[in-house]
């Protein structure tokens, strides 16, 4: 690993947030969400998860109906678990059993600024 891909204090062991947010249709939000809760089970007991939500936009206009924040002990566990062909295939078949095209855009990221309530 190079130190650019390492994460702001320079460990690779490092907590990540994996975060991916979907543009989907608003008619497929409901049985894309039951999907994805099977397929977040399965990632539930790999081996550094920490916890994963998935968040619903309140419009039906938001160019991004669903939101995924996942945390992860490092990015080494994140990039093993989603490695798994059974998770892969799943993610596969839930994004091309769909009537309109869903596009995810994941990526992992790092903590640069976090602000807690006084």
């Amino acid at each position: 690993m190079t130190t650019e891909n390492l994460p702001a204090d320079g460990t690779p062991e490092s907590p990540v947030t994996f975060i991916n947010v979907f543009e989907i249709s608003a008619d497929e939000l409901d049985a894309f969400v039951a999907k994805w809760e099977e397929r977040a089970r399965l990632m539930r007991e790999k081996p550094g998860f920490i916890d994963s939500r998935m968040h619903r936009a309140r419009s039906s206009d938001s160019r991004f109906q669903l939101v995924n924040v996942s945390h992860w002990q490092s990015q080494e566990a994140w990039e093993a678990a989603t490695a798994d062909p059974d998770f892969a295939s799943r993610t596969r078949a839930a994004r091309e059993g769909t009537r309109q095209p869903v596009t995810p855009n994941p990526a992992v990221y790092d903590v640069v600024v976090e602000l807690t309530a006084p």
